[in-house]
């Protein structure tokens, strides 16, 4: 088994792709309408892999949660190979991050907010030795 998708609530579906894609890199895979105004999103960091569900707000309950479906906490974690560039990358993109990279027993690390407030972790993991 795997994981193949998390919903992600967001305000709109467009300013989600937009952010997504445009800020972040991802991969549009789908964009499906689904009638009365739904669409089926999915956006990945890359070709295969897990993916993010963006699903409108369809009620207040729904709006409510907008960024902060984890109550506060890093919800999301994104592995990279460099985060040196790709912090760079998503800085000059209008990515806000919370702090500069850090250097942890596990690797390195810099927690970010994506356009909805949401908290992501960019880390790159310590390589291991062989």
């Amino acid at each position: 088994m795997r994981l193949s998708l998390a919903t992600l609530i967001v305000p709109d579906y467009d300013s989600a792709i937009d952010f997504y894609v445009r800020r972040l890199g991802f991969v549009l895979v789908e964009d499906t309408p689904l009638g009365d105004g739904k669409r089926w999103v999915v956006v990945r960091p890359g070709a295969v892999g897990s993916g993010l569900l963006l699903a409108q707000a369809a009620d207040a309950q729904q709006t409510a949660a907008i960024g902060n479906q984890a109550g506060g906490r890093v919800a999301f974690f994104l592995e990279t190979e460099d985060i040196t560039a790709d912090h760079a990358q998503f800085t000059a993109n209008g990515v806000h991050f919370l702090e500069a990279i850090r250097h942890e027993s596990y690797g390195e690390v810099a927690v970010f907010e994506d356009a909805f407030g949401n908290r992501w972790d960019l880390i790159q993991p310590r390589r291991q030795a062989k």
